[in-house]
């Protein structure tokens, strides 16, 4: 499915390397016990991934950029590196950002079901909305979120945003104005979400932060469902408090409940992104990772970066290495 995912770097380095069959929803101890690396995608990193495992990996390389499902102390416990791929998820994940939001604003999915329904005659309710000139509000100023200020530029947009974690040297080289999510809330045209899943940011955008919107503003999520209160949101879309949303995330996946049914949500299932450029942009950034931890380096977007300076980690390294 993914075609190439840059696993000649492998090859390139001497190092040998096979695919794992086994398909679970977690990482297991046998799996754990018998690599030294694991690149990997969908399946969680628990305690119980690690229970019994004398020889645990060196490196737990995910090919994505969340890790909401990665218990980062049981990693450091074990010595173990786990990295992500923000280098390769950036530019494939703010495209389809804006893809998204321009879906949204022109009503592609709608529009695309009166051709096949042949119901021509109901065009002129469904008015799209310009985006030059508009206000974009950044719930997450991180990597992605500066990409997607580049790709806007030609957009003439303005940008507010709300990351405690963005420096404000930062903020403004990309011209964002930094403020309280609620005022963000209530002076953009299109609120994206585009923060890590945490217990801070869980539900962070609730019936408070949607009731503060223009009823002609629009939410975008590409990052992870629960950020959103979903009952809210429905809620919002249902009652005309907001224009429209475009979701590539849920809170539960599939997703069963009201949103399928209602015209002014363009929903993806979570694949949005997947393209030829992401799946080598990330797994060659896995890879790199791997090369580097079996050369003695510390790899570059390590999430757990205490476990460097860990005896656990250091000793298994150079034993290894050695």
């Amino acid at each position: 499915m993914w075609g190439d995912i840059g696993l000649s770097g492998l090859d390139e380095a001497g190092l040998a390397w096979e695919y794992m069959h086994d398909r679970s929803a977690a990482l297991t101890p046998a799996q754990m016990e018998q690599y030294d690396a694991i690149l990997y995608a969908a399946p969680a990193v628990t305690e119980a991934s690690f229970a019994g495992v004398t020889n645990p990996p060196l490196i737990l390389a995910r090919f994505g950029v969340g890790f909401d499902t990665v218990d980062l102390h049981a990693c450091t416990s074990a010595g173990t590196v786990a990295t992500i791929t923000p280098d390769g998820a950036r530019g494939p994940v703010a495209t389809a950002t804006l893809t998204m939001l321009l879906s949204v604003l022109h009503n592609t999915v709608v529009k695309d079901r009166l051709v096949r329904e042949q119901r021509w005659d109901l065009r002129e309710g469904y008015m799209g909305t310009g985006l030059t000139g508009k206000t974009i509000g950044l719930l997450g100023v991180g990597n992605t979120g500066g990409e997607l200020v580049r790709l806007l530029k030609p957009f003439g947009v303005r940008y507010v945003g709300h990351d405690p974690f963005c420096p404000p040297e930062r903020a403004r080289e990309l011209g964002v104005e930094l403020m309280e999510l609620d005022e963000v809330a209530a002076r953009c045209d299109a609120l994206i979400v585009m923060a890590v899943l945490t217990e801070q940011t869980h539900h962070i955008v609730n019936a408070a932060i949607l009731d503060r919107m223009k009823p002609t503003a629009v939410v975008i999520n590409m990052a992870r469902g629960p950020i959103i209160n979903e009952q809210d949101l429905i809620t919002a879309l249902k009652s005309g408090s907001i224009a429209g949303a475009g979701l590539d995330v849920f809170e539960k996946e599939p997703v069963t409940n009201e949103l399928i049914g209602l015209d002014n949500v363009t929903l993806s299932p979570h694949c949005l992104s997947w393209t030829d450029e992401m799946s080598l942009g990330n797994g060659s950034s896995c890879v790199r990772a791997i090369v580097d931890v079996a050369n003695g380096r510390a790899p570059k977007f390590v999430i757990n970066r205490e476990v460097l300076d860990t005896a656990a980690f250091k000793d298994r390294l150079s034993l290894r290495l050695g």
